[in-house]
């Protein structure tokens, strides 16, 4: 499985990227403001600050609503770098977008998914990625690890080459999760994937080696 993270603060990217286990980043308007990033110039140059930083794909979203701006924007976009992603919102003219940029050869994340029909579309208009929102899910008690689930039967059944990007992981269980269930990717804040180091018994055996060692020097 890969490991993306969800983000635009590249200190956090960098500590994940020194760690040798990152594969990409996605990233939001939401994402960029946090960070105090905004204006399209500004933006524009993050994510370049972005690519430059990690060796995998960076998706990049795009603001527009309709099909005409989406296009004019992906293709801005995808001009920036060549590791960008265009990131499409899974509506009717989104799916659209996505066929175009997929006959271009440019890679695309369909964004904010929430049923495997929505996935089954996205797959179809030959979306690079596909990305279901579990966390959101489990916000309104909706299992989103069945989305994963369903999605891989789906995908699976058909040959289809679409990545199932598992977004918006929240902890560690929900990577344990998706990796169990066949997920090709996940993305997360730093703390989901760092949290996986985590167990008691390693600290507790670490801390009795160095006791050990220094009985002996």
């Amino acid at each position: 499985m890969k490991f993306f993270i969800d983000t635009a603060n590249l200190e956090q990217i960098k500590e994940a990227q020194d760690m040798g286990i990152l594969d990409g980043v996605t990233t939001n308007p939401s994402l960029m403001a946090k960070e105090g990033i905004t204006g399209t110039d500004n933006i524009m140059k993050h994510y370049v600050n972005i690519c430059n930083l990690v060796d995998g794909d960076v998706s990049a979203e795009v603001i527009a609503t309709d099909f005409d701006g989406m296009v004019r924007e992906g293709e801005a976009l995808a001009e920036l770098h060549d590791q960008i992603v265009v990131k499409l919102p899974m509506i009717k003219d989104g799916v659209k977008a996505c066929k175009y940029f997929s006959d271009k050869g440019i890679k695309t994340n369909m964004t904010l998914v929430f049923s495997a029909g929505q996935a089954l579309l996205a797959a179809k208009a030959g979306a690079t990625y596909v990305s279901p929102f579990i966390g959101r899910l489990d916000d309104i008690s909706t299992d989103g690890l069945n989305l994963i689930a369903e999605i891989r039967m789906i995908y699976d059944n058909y040959g289809f080459e679409t990545e199932i990007l598992a977004a918006s992981v929240r902890h560690t269980m929900h990577v344990i999760d998706c990796a169990k269930l066949g997920a090709d990717v996940m993305t997360g804040p730093l703390s989901s994937i760092t949290g996986l180091l985590n167990h008691p018994l390693t600290d507790i055996g670490l801390e009795k080696f160095l006791a050990d060692y220094k009985k002996g020097n």
